[in-house]
């Protein structure tokens, strides 16, 4: 196992298992450390997929170019970052590695998609009801990290969980467990050209505010 060491931070923690299925590109150069960003399918209970994206400085890579169909191990972080584009900013999401291994290719495989956030409400929760009747409230949580830095992090809580969640208010503390999932969705551009998009968000399974003494705790039933 290849480990970065000088990022440990625990109100963000991560852990992957899965295949990757597509070839490692350059993403970008910091101080002069260069940084790679992959695909990671991990599947669900359900039969059905998350494509998860990963981004890995080549410290962890070391020599190993081609992880394509490997599967890997990933501990990190779930972090954020804006982008500029077509004149507004993106807010895009990437697991960021700091423990990577190669799994055996004789071992057996235990899919993992697990996420750990401590974090604050920095937008108003939205409550909804799906057509067929399921209640989600969305929530974005701002999350702590190094150097004076927050991640901003899309979450979904869904049935029990979102009926408690949409009384939340900005500023309160929430920690919370689940996966991290992609969801594709149509958006219409202004020339009514329709294109596919992936979103990503953490499926809320447990929650808990600190501020009351861990006793609104939910689980998903």
């Amino acid at each position: 196992m290849r480990v970065l060491t000088d990022h440990v931070i625990q109100n963000n923690q991560v852990i992957i298992v899965g295949k990757v299925i597509e070839d490692i590109q350059f993403s970008h150069r910091v101080y002069g450390e260069g940084f790679y960003n992959l695909k990671v399918e991990v599947p669900r209970l359900s039969k059905i997929s998350d494509i998860l994206p990963v981004t890995i400085s080549e410290r962890l890579l070391g020599e190993e170019t081609n992880l394509l169909n490997k599967f890997v191990k990933i501990k990190g972080q779930f972090r954020s970052y804006n982008q500029y584009e077509q004149g507004k900013n993106r807010l895009i999401l990437t697991i960021f590695v700091l423990d990577f291994s190669i799994l055996d290719d004789g071992e057996e495989i235990k899919y993992s998609n697990q996420i750990y956030l401590d974090g604050f409400i920095c937008k108003e929760p939205v409550y909804r009801t799906t057509p067929f009747g399921r209640e989600i409230t969305d929530i974005l949580l701002a999350v702590n990290r190094s150097y004076h830095k927050s991640d901003y992090i899309p979450c979904i809580a869904w049935g029990r969980n979102a009926k408690y969640a949409q009384y939340l208010k900005v500023g309160d503390n929430l920690k919370i467990w689940g996966r991290i999932q992609s969801r594709e969705y149509q958006k219409k551009q202004e020339n009514d050209e329709v294109i596919t998009k992936v979103a990503y968000e953490v499926s809320i399974s447990k929650m808990e505010t600190s501020s009351e003494n861990n006793k609104n705790e939910k689980k998903e039933e």
